[in-house]
């Protein structure tokens, strides 16, 4: 898959795709069906466009995060659905300000020379968010686009980012998978933390939630994949979410412990997916009582993951 970060000075052969447009956090199941109109339009290779940084974060800066997915998982997940060209369109004053009819003439029939769109029948775009599925049709009409737009999957007719955020922070980890249709995953490089895993046993690959919405506090099942470096490949784990208690209040992150794992990551990218909540993060009063849980949650997760 080749990535964009704009849509003006584009190659040939990144131009004429059929696309599927929207924000797609998460690639939900509701996203997908999106997708899959965008394939079935035209015989053109197989586009998305989306906005980077999520409007949501331009419009209101100081809002709790809330993003399922980062940049970086969001095109992994893209990738493995058959998409040929990623267009990250920079989102900022230039785009909000962009009424529906220059955006459709603009970017997406002078820039990026698209065949036909697709977007969900709820979809909004240009300023003040005028524009809706029938300003698209008349648009594509006149400016020489097809348009398609997928109807509102799911109980009630829809697939939502916000359900799925619930059901993450409720520890739901299977109905999150099922609204996604897969399992949710926090992607990202590790980083170096304070080692206190290693000191006691458990080695872990830390990563940042910086931007992201954070699942319920507390201990996972995990599947893990390392994206880079030599060690990659597929394993399976334990992770903790949270602020570690035990060590003060610190910064909100995620620490993967990968079962039979010996290699450093220091640098590398891992997805991890979580497949089953255990139980909620605690405060310990002692180094020994929190290695015996430690030594219970490895053994539970190693049982569930093993079932899978």
């Amino acid at each position: 898959m080749r990535i964009h970060d704009d849509w003006k000075g584009l190659p040939a052969d990144a131009r004429g795709a059929s696309v599927a447009m929207g924000n797609f956090d998460g690639v939900h199941a509701g996203h997908r069906s999106v997708i899959d109109a965008a394939r079935a339009a035209a015989d053109a290779p197989l586009g998305v466009i989306l906005f980077e940084p999520h409007p949501r974060e331009v419009f209101v800066p100081d809002t709790p995060p809330f993003r399922l997915m980062n940049a970086e998982a969001r095109a992994n997940r893209l990738a493995r659905l058959g998409v040929d060209h990623l267009y990250q369109l920079p989102f900022g004053p230039v785009l909000a300000g962009l009424s529906p009819e220059t955006f459709a003439d603009q970017v997406l029939s002078q820039g990026l020379g698209i065949r036909n769109v697709a977007v969900g029948e709820n979809f909004r775009f240009g300023k003040d968010r005028a524009g809706d599925a029938d300003t698209l049709r008349r648009l594509g009409a006149q400016f020489g686009f097809g348009v398609s737009v997928a109807p509102l999957l799911g109980e009630g007719g829809r697939y939502s980012s916000t359900a799925i955020r619930q059901a993450l922070s409720e520890g739901r980890v299977s109905d999150a998978a099922r609204m996604l249709g897969h399992l949710h995953r926090i992607e990202g490089e590790v980083l170096h933390g304070d080692k206190r895993g290693r000191e006691l046993g458990y080695p872990t690959a830390n990563m940042s939630l910086e931007r992201l919405h954070r699942p319920a506090f507390g201990i996972y099942a995990v599947l893990v994949d390392v994206l880079t470096g030599p060690d990659k490949g597929n394993y399976s784990g334990v992770a903790s979410i949270g602020v570690r208690p035990t060590f003060g209040i610190n910064q909100p992150n995620i620490e993967t412990h990968i079962f039979d794992f010996s290699g450093s990551l220091y640098g590398e990218h891992l997805s991890v997916a979580l497949v089953e909540y255990l139980r909620p993060e605690l405060k310990f009063d002692s180094l020994p009582a929190l290695v015996e849980q430690m030594d219970q949650d490895s053994a539970r997760a190693r049982a569930i993951l093993a079932g899978r």
